[in-house]
């Protein structure tokens, strides 16, 4: 998945561990609550790196230039080395890591069919803005979970590479032809409004991850804490769109 201007993740970022977060994977999964929710949250990764893993794949037909279809092939083969490394620790904690995605298969296989890219660089501006989204989210989900799964999480959440690439690409193709900007903006705000509603479908679907969220499981967020995790995805969304060379 791709990152760049990561929101902090707030008190939970400047207090300190506390709780299970100042746990490990041993201690925290005593609760079996936790342990499912988890369980989910690692099942979500998984999928959700091998369908990145099979989308740039795919991009990288439409890739203008031979070097520009070899620099997506290395971005695909990052993303199944995080679906590698989230499966092994499925396997690793006693749970079947078909079974563990399964439930998340048609929330975003639906988020991809509907942003399908039309060309090269609405592909890159998907991966670039769309991905760092959903990274964003489970950053600030991570910095709740026990040491061991926080560890894990955010090893696979690491840039790929695609950031840089896509921002010196897509302000290549708008010095170019400026008009290409307006087309990329719209097309970039309908990626955060099908992002944010995937996430939420996806957390409301699963019972003991959003129990999680909410405070109920571990160090959740509270309604208030909620509120500012969102502004602090939207801030970061701002800026990429600015680094992008786009209008929020």
């Amino acid at each position: 998945m791709t990152s760049s201007d990561k929101p902090e993740n707030g008190s939970a970022a400047s207090a300190g561990p506390t709780g299970v977060a100042a746990q490990d994977w041993a201690q925290a999964a005593a609760d079996p609550q936790y342990r499912a929710a988890v369980v989910d949250l690692l099942g979500a990764l998984a999928y959700g790196e091998l369908a990145a893993f099979e989308r740039l794949a795919e991009d990288a037909k439409l890739a203008p230039t031979l070097a520009d279809k070899a620099e997506l092939a290395k971005m695909a083969s990052a993303e199944f080395h995080h679906f590698e490394r989230l499966r092994n620790r499925l396997t690793e904690i006693g749970e079947e890591p078909t079974g563990a995605m399964e439930p998340f298969v048609a929330a975003l296989d639906g988020f991809h069919r509907q942003t399908a890219p039309s060309d090269w660089l609405e592909g890159l501006v998907k991966a670039y803005v769309g991905d760092s989204i959903a990274s964003d989210f489970y950053r600030e989900v991570a910095a709740r979970l026990d040491t061991d799964t926080r560890e894990l999480v955010l090893a696979v959440l690491d840039d790929t590479g695609h950031a840089e690439f896509a921002v010196e690409k897509v302000r290549a193709a708008i010095d170019a032809d400026p008009r290409v900007g307006g087309r990329l903006a719209l097309w970039a705000r309908r990626l955060m409004g099908e992002a944010l509603s995937q996430s939420q479908r996806v957390v409301a679907d699963r019972d003991a991850l959003s129990t999680m969220l909410v405070g109920g499981v571990a160090d959740g967020f509270d309604l208030a804490e909620v509120g500012r995790m969102f502004s602090r995805i939207t801030e970061a969304h701002t800026k990429r769109m600015a680094a992008l060379g786009l209008a929020a």
